[in-house]
C-alpha cells in the first residue's frame, strides 16, 4: 500500500495550530479572568498556561505522526482501497465501476509543498457538499502521481462507458 506525501504533515500541523490558536485565545481570556478573580497569582497562571501549551504541542505532533503513519491507499485491479484512522480505523473500497469523476485540488500550502489532493466522486455517495467528503479522498499525493491517478481512473471510466454504449 502507498503512503501519503510527507508534506501533508505540514499542512495538518498548520491547520491544527490555527485551530488551537483560535480556541486557546477564547479559553485563555475566560480562564485568566476567572483565575485572577479567585486569587491566583499572575505567574502561577502563566506557568500553568505554558505547561498546557507544551503538552498540547506534544499531543498535536504525536497525533499528526500517528495519522500520517496510518493512512494508506492502493489501486487493485477492481477497486481503490483506502485505510486510515488512529483510534477508529476506516477501511474503504471504491469500485472503479462506481467512479463518476476525479478532481485534483491544490491549495496554497499544497502548491508550496508539492502535493495534491485527489477527490474521487462515485455514484450513490452523498456524505456532504465539501470536497473532502468524497468517497475516494486521498489528501496528499505527489503532483505527478495525482495526474497518473486521474488518467488511470478516467481510462477506467471511458472504457466502461464504451462497453455500455449509449
Amino acid at each position: 500500500m502507498k503512503k501519503l506525501h510527507p508534506g501533508v504533515k505540514v499542512s495538518w500541523r498548520i491547520s491544527a495550530y490555527i485551530g488551537f490558536i483560535i480556541f486557546a485565545f477564547f479559553l485563555v481570556v475566560s480562564i485568566f479572568a476567572v483565575l485572577l478573580a479567585i486569587g491566583f497569582g499572575f505567574y502561577k497562571i502563566l506557568i500553568t498556561f505554558i505547561v498546557l501549551l507544551i503538552l498540547w504541542i506534544i499531543f498535536i505532533e504525536v497525533w499528526i505522526q500517528l495519522s500520517y503513519d496510518r493512512w494508506f491507499y492502493e489501486f487493485t485491479p477492481d477497486n481503490l482501497k483506502i485505510e486510515s484512522g488512529v483510534i477508529f480505523k476506516r477501511y474503504s473500497n471504491v469500485p472503479y465501476q462506481r467512479v463518476q469523476n476525479v478532481d485534483i485540488r491544490r491549495g496554497i500550502i499544497a502548491r508550496m509543498l508539492g502535493f495534491s489532493a485527489v477527490n474521487i466522486q462515485t455514484a450513490g455517495y452523498s456524505a456532504g457538499g465539501k470536497g473532502f467528503a468524497a468517497e475516494g479522498y486521498i489528501p496528499a499525493v505527489d503532483v505527478k502521481e495525482a495526474e497518473k491517478i486521474r488518467d488511470f481512473l478516467m481510462k477506467k471510466i471511458s472504457k466502461r462507458s464504451r462497453l455500455q454504449g449509449l
